[in-house]
């Protein structure tokens, strides 16, 4: 006789998504049969993510676009389910890691208040193994226990109760990211969230500098190369290190230019004679 499919665990999947078609349908199928709910937040796709989203038996709540970290707090209250799962519109889940998440779950202790997942990056088919690697996300979490804190577009969940902590799951058991499609759309992607990880600094008060805009890429670039290792990863591992190094001095950049435009828009100038 053919083997029972395992049964849905008491846990919802969160998504956050707008016009993603082109990778949510992975995203979907890799928690089909592991999820009792999917709770989708769109923000008004209209290339066909709508239809995927209603065929996977999804529930979509339409809500305008609020930023990175209101409107994945948005989609995680709207859960339901004991467990919540969040997963990017360019995330999935690997068979291994669906089976480290249900024995995380079974198993899981009173004093646990989620788990850590490791998230590696595909650039088409094949996966970065040294580039950003590890990337641990608190990603799995007891509902009620966790929220979403960070700036946008760097948002990251956190554990709310404090008697609770995180646990990580097997590094191999990896959250598949597909971040890159092809290199001009994922540079094209760090210069829309360096523009906007640059106005979340200027809000929360901080100062850019030319030191900063010269000095952060050169951090950025040895961190992947040297102490990452990204070279293993080949041409590839070099493009995402130089890409990174190239999006933190993007940041620092627009950061400049607001802070500039802000001084001398303040600057009242020379009194008239």
């Amino acid at each position: 006789m053919p083997d029972t499919p395992p049964s849905p665990l008491p846990l919802s999947v969160s998504v956050v998504c707008k016009d993603n078609r082109a990778t949510i349908a992975r995203t979907l199928d890799s928690v089909r049969g592991l999820a009792a709910e999917i709770v989708a937040v769109d923000s008004g796709s209209t290339d066909g993510t709508l239809d995927l989203l209603r065929g996977a038996g999804a529930r979509v709540i339409e809500e305008p676009w609020r930023g990175f970290v209101k409107q994945k707090q948005f989609a995680l209250e709207h859960c339901k389910q004991p467990w919540v799962l969040h997963l990017d519109s360019d995330e999935s889940v690997t068979p291994d890691l669906e089976a480290a998440i249900r024995t995380a779950i079974a198993s899981a202790d009173p004093g646990i208040g989620g788990f850590e997942i490791n998230r590696r990056v595909w650039w088409g088919e094949k996966p970065l193994r040294h580039a950003w690697q590890p990337e641990w996300r608190l990603r799995l979490v007891r509902r009620g226990g966790a929220k979403w804190g960070g700036y946008d577009p760097h948002d990251a969940m956190e554990l709310t109760d404090a008697g609770s902590r995180a646990q990580r799951l097997d590094r191999e058991a990896v959250m598949r990211h597909d971040s890159i499609l092809t290199i001009t759309d994922f540079m094209e992607k760090q210069a829309r969230h360096a523009r906007v990880g640059a106005m979340s600094y200027h809000a929360m008060g901080k100062r850019g500098s030319v030191l900063k805009m010269v000095t952060s890429p050169v951090g950025a670039w040895c961190k992947q190369v040297l102490l990452r290792q990204a070279w293993r990863d080949g041409w590839r591992g070099m493009c995402a290190a130089s890409i990174t190094s190239m999006s933190a001095m993007m940041k620092h950049a627009a950061l400049l230019e607001i802070q500039r435009r802000e001084d001398t828009q303040a600057d009242p100038g020379d009194p008239p004679s």
